[in-house]
Formats: C-alpha cells, structure tokens, sequence
C-alpha cells in the first residue's frame, strides 16, 4: 500500500488546514536534526506539509522526480533543450507571478512573505518589508522581475544555458540592489543574468559570465561557433561596488569600484576606482568626460596587463603600455586645474596612481611645458 502525505504526518484524510499543520510542527520537533532527530525523515515530513497545503495527497514517485528534476538528461540533445525549456517557462511563469505580488504588496503599502517556484524547480522566499525593501533568499535561476524599491538578496543570480528567452533579468525602477554579505557569503552572479538599475546602487559579490565553443549550428564538422553568455550589471546613475569580475562580463555605472578585472570585462563609468592588482590583456575600461581612473594597490600597475585599454567618448583609444612607465605630474602641471591632487614624484609604477580623462585627451599635446619622462623616481 502506498504511503499518503497524511499518513506521513499521522493525521486522518479529513483533518483541517490546522490539524495538518499541528500534526507537522508535533513531528518536526520530533525529528529535526536540531534536536537530534533524523534529517532524511524531516525533509519527508516537510514534504509532505508542503503537499498537503496544495492539496496532493500523495509524494511524488520516482518517476515523477525525474520527470520534474531541475537538469534533464536524455537520448538527444534536442530532448534535453526540449525539457528544459520547459522547466525555464515554468520558472519565469512563476517570476511573473512573484513580480505581480510584490507590485501589489507594494502599490498597497503592505508586508508579506511567500515561497514561489517548487523543490524541483528551485524555491525562492519572497518578502515585502515595512520600508518597501523586497527581500529575495534563495537561488534566482530564471526569469524576469522588476520592482519599484530596493531589493536585499541573499542567494546566487544565474541564468539558463539552454535559452536565452528566460534569462534571468532584475530590473528595479528605483532604489539599491544589495546582496547581504556577499564576500563573506560568497554570493555571484553569473552565466549571463542581467541587473538593470534605473536610480540606484549596486553592492555585489563576484560576477562571472560564460564563453565557449559548441560545434557548428549548421552541421558543419570540425567548425566550431562561440557562445557567450554575458553577464552585465548597468546602474547609469549610482555605483557599481563588486569583488572581482571574470569572463565576459559587462558593468556601466557613474562610479565603479572593483578588484580585479579578467577576461573580457568592459567597464563603462565616469569614476573608475580599482583596489585589486590584476587586468588582463582584453579589458576595456570606457571613461565618461570629464571621468578618473584610480589604482589603489601598491605595485598594482605590474600586474596590469599593457594590452589593456581606456576608450574615450570620442573612440580613441589608449594602451596602458603607453602609460605605465610616464609620470604624471607634467601633464597634471598643464591640464589638470586642481593639480594639488598629485604628488611631485607620483609615477605609474610601485604606487596608487590617477588618470584623468583630461590628461588621456591630451596626450598627443606637445608643448614646452610639457616632459614626458619614463623610468623611476627623480
């Protein structure tokens, strides 16, 4: 005979929403693992309440688990993108239901909280707060949600391979987006999700994105095509704070502050402040008019590779190789008004350093005032 969801909690098949939830709490107490209890029997009787409360009667077979499991596997790779698709539909169906609850909570000034997607889908608890704050735990693996306020999350942001159609967006209208911890937690996003905020900051964790080969589209053998899958963050009038970004990835912002920068990052900002002592040969920083770019490591320049590059609005383009040896006080001398700011012997080797888009945009300018030296201190 097989076991019901009523059965598991020891409850008859009449009992009230209640006694369904009185009969879980008995049990739980009885078998969480914090009171030393059996952890496989607890996600069991967990299970079962959580069934009950949508009315199944019965658990899922094994069957049924596979059926519904996050990641298919199957006979083709037309059958595997088949099915989860499906699963990326069902996940950003339950996005847009998640995201017309929270506009409601929020258009009406009230708190609430309430889990959305599923055990095999991937579970996330959502919570209006009494500030207007939505805050977001658990995994965001697919969909699109915007909302009108700040948003706190703790959990990683992903996106999924199989489509690009339920690729994981969060778009807030106003306010910060913060991840709670996130160095400490360890928390990133990746795998080409995207954070679009409209007035506000962004304060995240690491940010990855993802490139690779897959075999010709067209059937062609032994040619291959590069799928990328970029991950971006754009926050046009506030900040950008990240640790490190790494593998196709794309940040815009008034000010970004980051660590180190590796692999196809191109960043785009007025205020560029970098702490860590790596960029490698194919970073593109863009600096908006009037902008600065900051190195706060010491002998953080050594590890910047000379093939990076600094654009400007206008498209020209500057090597750091031609920057990394030449101090800079002469043309802060010439250029810069508030030229108090640098040191006689500031140098771009051993030590912080700034550059101004002023001086980058006048770098071909020859005068007399002008003397360009290479080398170590003077």
């Amino acid at each position: 005979m097989v076991e019901s969801n009523y059965d598991i909690l020891n409850i008859e098949e009449d009992s009230t929403e209640k006694e369904i939830r009185d009969g879980f709490r008995r049990l739980a107490l009885q078998f969480h693992s914090d009171k030393g209890g059996d952890n496989e029997q607890f996600i069991k009787i967990k299970q079962a309440y959580e069934d009950l409360k949508i009315g199944k009667k019965y658990p899922e077979t094994d069957v049924e688990k596979l059926r519904k499991s996050r990641v298919y596997s199957g006979d083709s790779e037309e059958d595997i993108k088949r099915k989860n698709r499906i699963l990326g539909q069902e996940l950003s169906k339950e996005m847009q239901i998640a995201q017309e609850w929270a506009t409601t909570l929020n258009r009406s000034n009230l708190t609430a909280t309430r889990l959305f997607g599923s055990k095999t889908l991937g579970e996330i608890e959502l919570e209006r707060k009494a500030n207007g704050a939505l805050s977001i735990k658990g995994n965001f693996m697919a969909g699109k949600i915007s909302y009108d306020g700040p948003i706190l999350m703790q959990g990683n942001i992903t996106s999924p391979s199989w489509t690009e159609e339920f690729g994981s967006i969060i778009h807030l209208t106003k306010g910060d987006f913060k991840f709670v911890d996130p160095i400490e937690n360890k928390y990133k996003i990746e795998n080409g999700a995207k954070i679009i905020i409209d007035n506000g900051n962004a304060v995240v964790g690491n940010i990855f994105g993802r490139k690779y080969k897959m075999q010709d589209p067209e059937g062609r053998v032994g040619l291959y095509v590069t799928q990328e899958h970029r991950t971006q963050i754009f926050a046009p009038r506030g900040k950008i704070i990240l640790e490190n970004a790494v593998n196709t990835v794309s940040l815009e912002a008034d000010t970004i502050i980051a660590l180190n920068l590796e692999d196809d990052i191109k960043i785009k900002g007025r205020e560029i402040l970098l702490y860590g002592s790596k960029i490698t040969y194919d970073v593109i920083i863009e600096l908006k008019k009037d902008g600065f770019i900051k190195f706060f490591e010491d002998f953080s320049i050594q590890g910047i590779s000379n093939d990076a590059k600094i654009r400007l609005e206008d498209g020209k383009e500057i090597r750091l190789f031609d920057l990394k040896t030449k101090k800079i006080k002469d043309l802060a001398d010439e250029f810069v008004p508030n030229k108090n700011n640098y040191h006689k012997d500031d140098t771009m080797v051993g030590k912080g350093f700034t550059i101004t888009y002023q001086m980058l945009e006048n770098l071909d300018k020859k005068s007399s005032k002008s003397r360009w030296r290479f080398g170590s201190k003077s």
